[in-house]
């Protein structure tokens, strides 16, 4: 199991459809816990997991979940939550169908390998007890994480929605980018903890990370991006100096503000066997060899930007 700790992050929509942390129900055939609540939505262009899959999963796991919780299906997901039937819908609705649809459009044309289903829990006691009688965890972060051992998304949904968005990247990630670099996983997650439409597209914004890489720029303790690129999973989760996930994030985000952001993910996935860090193809789309001088003007650049601005 992976837990990857994260600290509070708020899912931000720009339009009022979307002002919540992105919830009615009816019962669907084949449940028959009379207290499971399955709410059905129509299933969103074509996908590898269709309704009827996230449905037969949905009857399947019925045994395991607990009293008093509402469905949704929401391919390739299976949204389940103790707040009220309209609340994990809006989740269900707001943030999961709104994020995926968009997250496929840009990135990711395969469905993750299975269907995930995303546990919301309405509070810290409900997050932390659910952990531990459904898969004897433990959770390390009181927000949210992703375990890829049970296929499961396990959010305290009560501190927003943007762990949720972080952690579903990850699922998907690992079905489309096999072996990706962890700077690119988290960077890509990272990137849409606080995130909004932008001419039709998800788009990330300033967030919490930003003041600590400031901090950690102007004290000179942030590494090279050829370090930071060429860290192994165990280099980036357990050495992390405290600026690997916002030295990734604001990396992402300069791309994003100069339109390089999917075109250097694509460069990369097309290159990752003889790129496999992606240093190579990060300066192709920046379009230099010197990346010393570009970390520079990149500090520079991170060093003008103010949390909550446009």
């Amino acid at each position: 199991m992976i837990q990857r700790p994260l600290l509070a992050v708020t899912l931000v929509l720009g339009v009022a459809v979307f002002a919540s942390a992105c919830a009615r129900s009816q019962k669907v055939e084949g449940l028959n816990r009379p207290v499971v609540k399955v709410v059905r939505t129509a299933p969103q262009g074509p996908v590898a997991f269709t309704h009827a899959d996230c449905k037969r999963h949905a009857r399947a796991m019925r045994s395991k979940i607990p009293a008093g919780f509402t469905v949704v299906i929401e391919p390739p997901f299976v949204v389940l939550g103790d707040e009220s039937p309209d609340r994990v819908r809006q989740h269900a609705v707001q943030t999961v169908r709104w994020a995926t649809t968009r997250l496929k459009a840009l990135y990711f044309p395969k469905d993750p390998k299975r269907i995930i289903e995303v546990w919301l829990f309405k509070d810290r006691t409900s997050y932390r007890k659910h952990a531990k009688s459904l898969w004897n965890d433990e959770p390390q972060t009181p927000y949210g994480y992703y375990s890829d051992a049970h296929g499961v998304l396990v959010m305290n949904i009560a501190t927003g929605g943007g762990t949720l968005v972080h952690e579903m990247v990850h699922p998907f990630v690992e079905s489309n980018f096999p072996n990706a670099p962890a700077w690119l996983n988290e960077g890509l997650g990272s990137l849409y903890e606080q995130c909004g439409p932008k001419d039709g597209r998800i788009w990330g914004f300033t967030n919490w990370r930003l003041a600590g890489l400031q901090k950690a720029i102007r004290k000179g303790v942030v590494p090279s991006f050829k370090e930071l690129t060429a860290m192994t999973s165990h280099q980036f989760y357990e050495k992390d100096r405290g600026t690997n996930y916002s030295q990734s994030r604001y990396l992402l985000y300069y791309l994003q503000s100069r339109s390089l952001l999917v075109p250097f993910y694509k460069l990369f996935h097309r290159s990752r066997k003889t790129d496999p860090t992606g240093y190579k193809s990060l300066q192709s789309i920046l379009g230099t060899s010197d990346m010393p001088a570009f970390k520079r003007e990149w500090e520079a650049y991170v060093l003008t930007l103010r949390f909550g601005a446009p």
